[in-house]
């Protein structure tokens, strides 16, 4: 199995990375539309004022919580899912690959450690298919999930919140928290947009997220024969790459940056209003820097819903590719 032509999962969990993006991006409108309420003002009154946006971001959370539930579930007692989470613990080799990466940079090391090596044509064997960054990105993405999760939960009737505590500070330092993680959890999001949308290999969706490893046509099981080097020598660049590379990620660090900003400006969420440095609502830049992280946002959905029309696409033509070859061979169709 080479790096570029496995698949990346099986049919469940696409359907759970589709269904999970579109709450977490549900999450982050309603809940940027009520933070950045002046700056986002036509996204607050599209989704029916401060009633329906957060009736709408609560329906979010509980859908979040579903899901998370479910795959908890499916981790514990689905068929060879506890091998799947093994393979996503750091290891010693995951550690070794990190210091040597730091050497590399520092210009210490002549190479990447193999536990790090992604899409540069080394051969099979040498490759995991998942790094230690990417059981990073899983950690990170896990923690602050679960960090969100239950801070939305204790914020969601503040009053009630109060009474528990005593304290108002109380209360104020769990929605300033909830706001933080969000922000956080807003740079990680944007650079995965940009990561797996506008990598030259993946250019313009990464079709392994969304097409079950079963159904991959170049799907090799464990006990066929190595392939040599990851198939990206065979890959062609796309004309329009470079200028959507430069535009998509021009716009992540505008709306990073923005986003960072106005969390500091803004009524003092998340960031306490003794901190504030001054700007507002009526500062043009940062309105518009906002609504470009807003825009990012809207292009990683408008990506996912186009990888689900390639694999529906791609489905249906391996359906008729099957039907053709029944036909020919005078029998039925076999479903998959």
């Amino acid at each position: 199995m080479t790096s570029l032509d496995h698949g990346k999962f099986r049919r469940v969990t696409t359907y759970f990375h589709t269904l999970l993006a579109l709450v977490v991006f549900l999450l982050f409108f309603t809940g940027y539309a009520v933070m950045f309420n002046d700056e986002l003002w036509w996204m607050v009154e599209f989704m029916g004022g401060n009633t329906g946006v957060l009736a709408l971001h609560r329906v979010a959370g509980f859908a979040l919580i579903a899901l998370t539930v479910f795959w908890v579930t499916l981790m514990l007692v689905g068929p060879g899912r506890r091998k799947n989470f093994r393979a996503v613990l750091p290891t010693r080799g995951d550690v070794e690959a990190f210091v040597q990466d730091v050497k590399f940079v520092l210009g210490s090391a002549d190479e990447r450690h193999p536990n790090a090596r992604q899409f540069a044509g080394y051969e099979a064997d040498e490759v995991p298919l998942l790094s230690y960054v990417g059981k990073g990105v899983v950690a990170i993405f896990t923690v602050e999930l679960v960090l969100l999760m239950v801070s939305g939960l204790l914020i969601w009737s503040k009053t009630g919140l109060a009474e528990v505590f005593q304290s108002r500070a109380t209360v104020m330092a769990f929605v300033t928290f909830h706001g933080l993680l969000g922000v956080i959890m807003l740079m990680g999001v944007m650079f995965h947009i940009f990561e797996h949308g506008f990598h030259p290999a993946f250019y313009p969706v990464e079709l392994k997220a969304f097409i079950a490893k079963e159904d991959m046509p170049e799907h090799h099981d464990d006990d066929d024969e190595d392939h040599d080097g990851t198939g990206i020598e065979e890959l062609t660049l796309r004309p329009s790459w470079r200028l959507a590379s430069n535009l998509a990620g021009g716009a992540v660090v505008v709306g990073i940056v923005s986003v960072l900003l106005a969390s500091i400006f803004d009524e003092g969420y998340p960031v306490p209003r003794d901190l504030a440095i001054g700007g507002g609502p009526t500062n043009l830049l940062l309105t518009v820097g906002v609504n470009v992280g807003m825009l990012v946002l809207l292009l990683g959905l408008v990506l996912s819903t186009y990888g689900n029309v390639l694999r529906s696409r791609y489905e249906a033509q391996r359906r008729r590719e099957d039907e053709d070859v029944a036909a020919a061979d005078g029998g039925e169709p076999v479903d998959d």
